[in-house]
């Protein structure tokens, strides 16, 4: 199924790009990936879920991927969820948000303030309450290489040591993730003023206050962790679950933070269940 490129713009005049695939009469379904990610993270998910029957967004956040970075710094959650507004409006139906990390948070932002704008969320290693550690080794990750790769090569085993994962073989769909500069050197597609203190320190604050708003969310809910997950605990969960009584819950079995990378297939299975129930 091949991808159309699509391109809003923000209320701050940032220009945010994305790919749609499916039928746009059919029922719509935005993926918001995570922070230091791009859309290019949802792997096959994106085409699968719109095999299902969905018209797919598929979204790089502002300061990720193919999207302009902004130029005073405003990440706050508030602003990607003016962000995702800004898609909402285009549409005539109400989506399904299904966020990962960065952009769990942002989607549950969005239901906590206005829920009536959504069909469902589903969240995806992502609770209110992250645990310092888990987010602490990805920032380690995100700050070790600030100044780039000398080839794709080296990205490929950088990120390979990260993931535990075996080495991708796919040198031009890394390729996706990353810039390279005049130099020659390959950087990565996110600015730099994401992995400052001060902005992860708002985006923690942010996050615990969401918890109270979370109980008054109704819409339908998933959410989805890798059972090998250090950012997000089973007393995480367990909290998240307390507040929103009705979300449905799934762990995944040999995935970590990065559930849709680790396991897609069995992501993948997991959101379409869902979704067709709705």
């Amino acid at each position: 199924m091949e991808a159309v490129a699509v391109e809003y713009q923000s209320s701050d005049g940032l220009k945010l790009k994305g790919d749609h695939y499916g039928d746009p009469a059919n029922p719509p379904l935005i993926f918001l990936h995570g922070g230091g990610q791009t859309r290019h993270s949802w792997g096959e998910a994106a085409v699968g879920v719109a095999k299902a029957g969905w018209h797919v967004i598929n979204m790089d956040s502002r300061g990720h991927g193919e999207s302009d970075w902004c130029p005073q710094t405003n990440y706050e959650v508030e602003a990607f969820v003016d962000d995702l507004k800004v898609v909402l409006n285009s549409l005539d139906t109400k989506p399904v948000i299904v966020g990962a990390s960065k952009g769990g948070i942002v989607a549950l932002a969005a239901a906590c303030m206005d829920e009536s704008l959504l069909r469902g969320i589903v969240l995806v290693d992502v609770t209110p309450r992250l645990e310092p550690a888990g987010v602490g080794r990805i920032l380690d990750f995100m700050r070790a290489k600030s100044d780039g790769f000398d080839s794709l090569e080296e990205a490929a085993d950088t990120i390979a040591s990260y993931t535990k994962r075996e080495r991708t073989k796919n040198l031009e769909g890394l390729r996706k993730n990353l810039r390279e500069t005049p130099e020659g050197r390959f950087i990565w597609h996110w600015d730099p003023h994401l992995i400052g203190g001060e902005f992860q320190s708002s985006i923690q604050q942010r996050c615990l206050r969401l918890l109270d708003d979370a109980v008054d969310v109704t819409i339908p809910t998933l959410l989805v962790r890798g059972a090998q997950s250090d950012v997000v605990s089973a007393e995480g969960v367990e909290e998240f679950r307390e507040a929103v009584k009705h979300a449905e819950y799934i762990d995944v079995a040999e995935a970590s933070h990065m559930v849709a990378g680790d396991q897609n297939t069995v992501f993948s299975d997991a959101v379409i269940d869902f979704i067709e129930r709705l």
